[in-house]
């Protein structure tokens, strides 16, 4: 898809969102030179500044190398870019890119036992106080599509919870990252999470298990908690990618 005139001016973040999605895409592939700021600036309608803003953002985020007098060629995301892009990968141009959402699933079901299992051994019963509180208040949220967002942010607060007990600076990367993306979209998951959220007694079994310092039985019980939403979810994204073929 061609790069398209943006409708507001000195808005850097629809210049990123549409020159990554064309280096996502493969309009712009890796390797390959980008058009001047001058040239963006033009095709986009926008100023100079506003271009050359997003490419230093789009350097940040290691998808750009920028040469000293020379061309800024595009990176290959997949090798170089960090958790950090995930959000923008995540929804593109609006709307939902359902490979990334089932990767971020996947990511979400092989870590979080491990990280269960780490807090178990790292936590105590300062932590597994605090998780109880959590899942008390995830316990006492109301029924309706109200209570199952507000159980999902109980569900977060617990995770954030036992991923700080691991004492693990990346998988509190991993989390923040992962939490970024997850969170704007928390409305429209509620009735596809409210399976996972709703499993007051799954959530209780994982906190005696790290109150208990029993690692396996945390890994164990993490994994009873994140298989039911992750299965169900990714059985909805499977539907979702095979509607396009379906209607046309």
């Amino acid at each position: 898809m061609p790069l398209q005139p943006v409708n507001r001016r000195s808005v850097p973040d629809e210049v990123f969102d549409q020159v990554l999605a064309e280096v996502v895409d493969g309009e712009i592939e890796a390797g390959e030179t980008l058009p001047s700021e001058r040239r963006l600036a033009e095709v986009l309608g926008v100023s100079r500044p506003a271009v050359r803003e997003a490419l230093q953002r789009m350097t940040q985020t290691r998808l750009l190398d920028v040469r000293h007098g020379g061309a800024t060629t595009v990176r290959d995301y997949r090798k170089f870019a960090g958790l950090d892009l995930l959000p923008a990968l995540l929804v593109r141009r609006g709307n939902l890119d359902a490979k990334v959402a089932r990767s971020i699933l996947e990511a979400r079901l092989v870590v979080g036992p491990g990280v269960a299992a780490l807090a178990a051994e790292r936590g105590g019963p300062a932590l597994a106080a605090q998780l109880t509180d959590a899942v008390d208040a995830l316990a006492a949220a109301e029924d309706g599509p109200a209570g199952d967002v507000e159980r999902q942010l109980h569900a977060l607060t617990f995770w954030d919870l036992v991923v700080d007990a691991a004492d693990s600076i990346t998988f509190r990367l991993m989390f923040n990252s992962l939490r970024t993306a997850y969170e704007p979209a928390l409305e429209a998951l509620a009735p596809l999470m409210a399976e996972e959220v709703g499993q007051v007694g799954a959530y209780r079994l994982l906190t005696a298990a790290i109150g208990e310092g029993d690692p396996e039985t945390a890994r164990v019980a993490a994994e009873r908690v994140l298989r039911p939403a992750t299965t169900s979810l990714i059985s909805a994204l499977d539907a979702l990618a095979d509607l396009p073929s379906q209607e046309h």
